[in-house]
């Protein structure tokens, strides 16, 4: 098996900055404590191609409901790769859980953003069965994988990326 990332947390400041723009009600010694539980993402076994995240918060999310999580992690990998993120499994099956953007694509250049490379999730529950979905701090909810990616023969871009979502998108 090839190595080639690295998960870390984004700086405790950064963390700080997002934390309050989703949750603008949190303390910040609230937000420190959050920010010094944070998991890293790993494997459950040998076997597993995900890489689970955990959430830094319980939370319950009704059917029909949706709520953006800074994950306070960031990734460092080598060019050539891609981390996409999807719903852990079982949760998409029981609830319907779904990522807004359905997958999130972690390119490698995210790691130098102005934003650290901050992994964010947002969640909705899609579940047509009015199921509430409950998760403890800690829990698994989104698994990213690691793919290898091409490029076309012609392809000549040069642009260095500076911003999270929609920030590579050109004319």
């Amino acid at each position: 098996m090839k190595r080639i990332g690295k998960f870390e947390k984004v700086s405790i400041t950064q963390f700080i900055t997002d934390w309050k723009d989703t949750f603008p009600e949190a303390s910040t010694e609230e937000i420190e404590k959050i920010y010094a539980d944070i998991i890293l993402p790993k494997r459950a076994t040998q076997g597993s191609a995900g890489y689970d995240f955990f959430s830094p918060i319980p939370f319950t999310l009704p059917a029909g409901e949706t709520i953006k999580i800074p994950t306070g992690i960031r990734v460092s990998m080598e060019e050539g790769w891609v981390l996409q993120c999807y719903p852990r499994s079982g949760l998409g099956f029981k609830y319907r859980l779904q990522l807004n953007n359905t997958v999130g694509i972690i390119d490698s250049d995210y790691y130098f953003s102005d934003n650290e490379g901050h992994i964010f999730a947002k969640l909705t529950n899609d579940s047509n069965e009015d199921k509430t979905l409950t998760l403890k701090q800690g829990d698994g909810f989104m698994q990213g994988i690691f793919l290898q990616f091409g490029i076309t023969y012609e392809d000549t871009v040069t642009t260095v990326r500076n911003g999270g979502l929609g920030s590579t998108t050109t004319p």
